[in-house]
């Protein structure tokens, strides 16, 4: 059983079940991001990982996804602070830097449904990477943030 405002200390004192939940499930982390190599900059595009369903937006396969994807990150307490492509509105990310959770949170309002509204999740704005030309990647490049 989730304590109320679990959220609002920090990651390091989460268990298990909290870091599961603070997950507001955006699917960002899970979109295909390109690099510059000089600049460092990182650019998000609107496909997904090839596990993560765009109608949901839930990992298909989320406990083997190490598995099936080797580059998949498994975010910790221990690799968040290097995790440089993480998106500036994650949860986990958020309470790292020790800002609140934004207002369209689940954990605020009780629902996701408030999220897709605000077009803060994936769900039904990408396209699963087993459907696009790779060679064409830098075509679908996206500002998530003013999107």
């Amino acid at each position: 059983m989730l304590k109320k405002n679990f959220w609002k200390k920090k990651l390091n004192q989460f268990n298990k079940e909290e870091w599961e939940a603070l997950c507001d499930r955006c699917g960002k982390c899970c979109l295909l991001k390109l690099e510059n190599e000089d600049s460092g900059d990182i650019y998000y595009t609107n496909i997904s990982c090839k596990l993560l369903c765009v109608k949901t937006g839930n990992c298909t396969n989320y406990k083997n996804r190490k598995k099936i994807v080797k580059d998949c990150a498994t975010l910790s307490i221990k690799n968040i602070d290097t995790l440089n492509w993480m998106p500036k509105t994650c949860s986990y990310r958020l309470i790292n830097e020790g800002k609140k959770l934004p207002s369209w949170h689940y954990l605020i309002t009780g629902s996701f449904q408030d999220m897709q509204k605000q077009k803060m999740c994936v769900r039904n704005r990408v396209t699963n990477e087993k459907k696009i030309d790779m060679k064409k990647i830098q075509n679908y490049i996206t500002d998530w943030e003013n999107n």
